[in-house]
């Protein structure tokens, strides 16, 4: 099973990377992170042009139990799980993408 996790978490891609560190800035703040919030701040940073791709990357995150999404009114709120958070920490310790700060968490203008 260990060799499978490696395999799956070298197969992310840098949007995979920045959907699971800016839900885990999201919560550490105390604020809710939504899949159009993904859209945004994927499409700032240069990694995806349509809310289909970050759909897409959120639902392959959510198959992989890293993320959970929660519907609040319209809504997906999405959330880091714990193999999400172990997913994260490996991708951190191996420096395989470079942190992008978030538009919605950051305010980056």
């Amino acid at each position: 099973m260990k060799e499978l996790f490696e395999q799956q978490l070298l197969n992310l891609k840098e949007p995979h990377f920045h959907v699971l560190y800016w839900s885990a800035k999201a919560e550490e703040k105390g604020q809710k992170y939504n899949i159009t919030n993904v859209f945004d701040d994927l499409k700032f940073v240069g990694c995806t042009r349509t809310k289909q791709s970050a759909v897409s990357f959120v639902d392959s995150l959510f198959v992989l139990c890293f993320i959970g999404v929660a519907g609040e009114s319209n809504k997906k709120n999405i959330s880091i799980t714990k193999f999400g958070a172990k997913a994260l920490e490996f991708l951190l310790s191996n420096n395989k993408y470079k942190i992008k700060k978030s538009l919605f968490l950051e305010g980056v203008k």
